[in-house]
């Protein structure tokens, strides 16, 4: 089936009716299925601009004069150890430290008690920070916690946390005992990493890069194969079934892998619900519209209301 986008339609129920209309959908469904997008991380406290960006660029924005962290990690460095002086603060901040507002935690508390199953364009690893079941878990597009060889010359990524770890110290930064990254008082942040920290490949010697989806040499390990199997046997096993597809601030940067396919599963099964939370860009084709709850909103909002919702 092909959707368009002229053919959508956008709903805009009141609040409370929608609320309730979803924790019941919830509540009732047979499985849940999760499909995440920046929206949602957005939504815990992951911005990429603003004063989360001064706090750990600032030097970075007045020597160059970018003003977030998405162009800082585009701009083309001079040098391997200023590119992972920038790389390993970003892989740090949104990898290895927990999301500023407990939006995950909320909605593992909506789901834990279903079969559900997660398919997620994010790459910071949030679901499995705030206790989703790993193998439940399909990160599709990679993980900032993983090396792998930037030819690449063979199919293998790298646990970073370490040498991520390595690389932020050496710049002057201190990790405290929960996690957070600080930079003590009176200490300036150096603006590269000993020639020493900087990552090669262990097999062709070429310089590392993250696992990051962006072009032909993204590396689809053994791990990503595991979790696309499992997603595809969850579809398979609740096929017919009353699923809830839950789509939580996803955009049109990559709408095939999650947006698109929920609403060509929906409409294949008419026992199934499409339901799209996202602030500004909520809304499902006419073709799936009896089937689905729209609601325009902060993520993190809308999953409080949910919650205070009682269950069945």
């Amino acid at each position: 089936m092909m959707f368009s986008k002229t053919r959508m339609g956008r709903f805009d129920p009141p609040a409370d009716s929608s609320i309730l209309k979803l924790r019941s959908v919830l509540d009732d469904g047979d499985a849940v299925v999760i499909g995440a997008g920046a929206g949602l991380s957005t939504s815990a406290g992951f911005e990429y601009k603003g004063e989360r960006f001064k706090q750990y660029f600032s030097d970075f924005e007045e020597k160059y004069g970018f003003h977030d962290m998405y162009t800082g990690g585009f701009y083309p460095y001079d040098t391997l150890e200023e590119h992972w002086a920038f790389w390993s603060r970003y892989i740090y901040i949104n990898r290895y430290m927990d999301a500023p507002k407990p939006v995950y935690s909320m909605l593992l508390e909506l789901v834990k008690d279903k079969d559900y199953f997660v398919l997620t364009t994010n790459v910071d690893h949030c679901f499995q920070k705030a206790g989703f079941d790993r193998r439940r878990l399909f990160y599709t597009q990679g993980d900032y916690g993983l090396f792998q060889c930037s030819r690449p010359c063979h199919e293998e990524t790298y646990d970073n946390k370490e040498w991520i770890s390595r690389m932020v110290r050496a710049q002057g930064y201190e990790i405290r005992d929960d996690g957070t990254l600080f930079l003590p008082k009176g200490v300036t942040a150096k603006m590269s990493v000993p020639e020493a920290l900087v990552p090669y490949c262990p097999k062709c010697g070429r310089p590392m890069s993250m696992n990051l989806r962006s072009d032909d040499t993204f590396v689809e390990d053994e791990g990503w194969h595991k979790a696309a199997e499992r997603y595809s046997e969850f579809l398979r096993r609740h096929q017919g079934l009353k699923i809830v597809f839950l789509e939580l601030g996803t955009g049109f940067n990559t709408p095939g892998i999650i947006k698109f396919s929920f609403w060509q599963m929906t409409a294949r099964n008419p026992k199934s619900v499409y339901a799209c939370i996202n602030l500004g860009e909520a809304y499902a084709p006419k073709d799936i519209e009896d089937q689905s709850i729209c609601i325009d909103g902060d993520i993190g909002e809308v999953l409080n209301k949910i919650a205070k919702v009682p269950k069945k």
